[in-house]
């Protein structure tokens, strides 16, 4: 049976600020871990600290050049809080890469040495690897060619070097630091460097890190270290929900060992969803035998919709389904917005069911297919791809729309080298020196109006003929003045071994059609109605369809059909569950959780299975669903 829930009135949770407040206190510093469910407003209390910490202490700490700290977990969430509180300097407020990156990226030295030390031991790691494997394996040669390349690394840390590292893509190259390098380094510095540790503290006698539930394990129990050797000195705040834990590298059991010295306030509300849909959170978390929080519904909060439709996993037409699920909940809800699918949140479990439904599968598949490419390609920030995303494609829109000031607007933030004041003062022998630059626009639209099918290499060809924007290094040797591409660079980025190569992945991705960028950028930005479960986390919509299809995700650490035990557990997910380990349906029932939470209004579950009736009766049985707000399709 579905459970029945209690409300609460929108001060229920006033406490909870009063006790950050008391917290943040320069002369008497506490930590405190916060558990802030979904819809609950935890970053309304973040914000209403830090605002009463500005009236109580800002003046003074300005004086000190000392900050808080405020980690967040993605670009998004740094904005949304950095406007809150209107830029202001006395926060520092980052993503928790950006953040550890800014502390050691002048221990130049300390880098290398720490480089020094784990190298070898990869190395080692990797040979015994080797050592139990077959050999002319895939496998095998990757090993191989990844022990090559880290012996080469390690030799050319012989003399002194200088790092980089950017927190918005992927970093090739020997004096490049990967992601995982940053925050592990980060973590070292900080219980093995006391100096370092002052320094950190020093800048900063606040931390406080959102979404704790998903920061890095390691980089957790440093901070851990730092605030029991700076009690009096330094405050940690912890703000999360483990049940809200989506990615692999958090502390698993982060919120059971919390001092008893720290405060442990709990928000109660979830403020952003009806009746319904709180209710059926609470009964998914009711499932987990480590957290048996229930939350409450604000006061005047309607009851909201809530359904489950069922089709068999090998339907055709996938998509003409969803859409006569949104008509179904158009007529259920009196809500005609969920006719239009730019006004619905679609929720997927892998980004390539996205790219399939909104129509930028062939592009986003070929970069896809290679592994070192991919976190700057699901966060739009390849370079081979915002040449066109954010260069080309708005030169296109702007000059078919006729906003020519738009135009020149674009093209001077944008740096082309036609504006640049050195070729203008060349071009004496013209009427009108931009005269260059109307010409390689005229040439850019006719190239992509030309066919429907022109792919981005010959957008990129046209580009770089006429010089209308700088070519990226990624993209240079794909141009026609370099029809090769050389052995030594593709050795270069090619460092791990992977099956397809970062530069192959770039070539087949030229090949692809140029119109599909359109979807790919108002996917990345989240303006696009469809996104993955894990991107929205944080973020909440009037109407959301969550899409459950196991054989079309084609993973392996989730599965809704084994979550909705249709099918048996696998004989590794018995052996975790023997060891009171993480499970596959532990991951799953969170991420079904996340989901869930995100809607304001009316929720839409759709859910492709391979025995429809026995998936009905299991969310009946558990009590999730009423029997009349399932419907199965044939």
């Amino acid at each position: 049976m579905v459970s029945s829930f209690t409300t609460g009135a929108p001060d229920t949770d006033n406490p909870v600020d009063v006790v950050i407040e008391e917290c943040l206190n320069p002369e008497t510093p506490k930590s405190f871990f916060l558990y802030a469910g979904a819809g609950s407003g935890k970053t309304y209390s973040l914000v209403k600290g830090l605002e009463a910490f500005e009236k109580k202490h800002g003046t003074k700490f300005r004086r000190t050049g000392r900050k808080i700290a405020v980690i967040t977990y993605t670009n998004a969430a740094c904005d949304e809080i950095t406007e809150r509180v209107k830029s202001n300097f006395l926060f520092h407020i980052s993503t928790i890469h950006s953040f550890c990156w800014h502390q050691i990226k002048t221990f130049h030295d300390d880098i290398r040495s720490w480089l020094r030390r784990a190298i070898p031991i990869e190395i080692s790691e990797l040979e015994q690897e080797e050592a139990k494997g077959r050999p002319g394996t895939q496998a095998s040669i990757t090993r191989q060619r990844s022990i090559a390349n880290k012996k080469e690394r390690l030799d050319w840390l012989s003399e002194r070097r200088e790092f980089t590292y950017n927190p918005n893509g992927d970093n090739i190259g020997k004096a490049s630091l990967s992601h995982s390098d940053v925050l592990k380094i980060c973590a070292d510095f900080l219980v093995s460097k006391p100096s370092f540790q002052q320094i950190v503290v020093n800048r900063y006698p606040f931390l406080l890190i959102d979404e704790s539930q998903d920061t890095n394990k390691h980089l957790i129990e440093a901070f851990f270290v730092v605030e029991e050797q700076q009690q009096g000195h330094f405050g940690l705040g912890l703000i999360g929900d483990m049940m809200q834990r989506i990615y692999g590298d958090g502390k698993v059991d982060l919120g059971k060992n919390i001092p008893d010295r720290w405060a442990k306030p709990v928000k109660q509300m979830n403020r952003r969803s009806p009746s319904r849909i709180v209710t059926l959170a609470n009964d998914i978390r009711s499932e987990s035998e480590h957290d048996q929080q229930k939350q409450k519904v604000l006061e005047g909060k309607p009851k909201g919709h809530v359904r489950l439709f069922i089709a068999p996993s090998d339907k055709l037409g996938k998509s003409d389904f969803e859409s006569g699920v949104r008509e179904d909940m158009a007529k259920l809800t009196g809500d005609i917005l969920w006719n239009d699918p730019e006004e619905v949140k679609h929720l997927m479990l892998e980004h390539m069911m996205a790219a399939v439904r909104m129509g930028f599968s062939e592009m986003f598949g070929a970069l896809a297919a290679s592994k070192r490419l991919n976190t700057a390609l699901r966060s739009g920030d390849l370079p081979a791809v915002r040449l066109f995303s954010e260069y080309v494609l708005p030169l296109y829109q702007l000059e078919k729309s006729g906003a020519s000031h738009g135009v020149m607007t674009h093209l001077r933030r944008s740096k082309s080298p036609l504006l640049d004041s050195g070729f203008l003062r060349t071009q004496t022998t013209q009427d009108n020196p931009l005269d260059p630059l109307r010409s390689a626009i005229r040439a850019i639209v006719d190239v992509i109006d030309a066919k429907p099918d022109v792919s981005f290499s010959e957008v990129l060809q046209c580009v770089a003929k006429h010089s209308l924007f700088s070519i990226p290094q990624s993209l240079a040797s794909f141009v026609e003045k370099v029809k090769r591409v050389e052995q030594e660079d593709e050795a270069k980025v090619n460092e791990e071994g992977e099956k397809v190569s970062s530069l192959e992945a770039i070539q087949n991705f030229l090949g692809t059609p140029f119109r599909q960028i359109d979807a790919y950028k108002k996917y990345v930005s989240g303006k696009g109605s469809f996104d993955t479960h894990q991107g929205v986390k944080g973020r909440e919509f009037d109407r959301v369809m969550v899409v459950m299809d196991d054989e079309e995700a084609g993973g392996f650490r989730f599965s809704y059909e084994q979550m909705f035990e249709v099918k048996p557990s696998t004989k590794a997910d018995l052996d975790r569950f023997s060891k009171g380990e993480e499970t596959g349906i532990d991951r799953t029932r969170r991420l079904f959780y996340v989901t869930c939470t995100r809607a304001e209004k009316s929720l839409a579950l759709v859910a492709y299975s391979q025995a429809p009736h026995l998936l009905k009766e299991r969310v009946i049985a558990k009590g999730w669903f009423k029997d009349c707000e399932v419907v199965i399709q044939a």
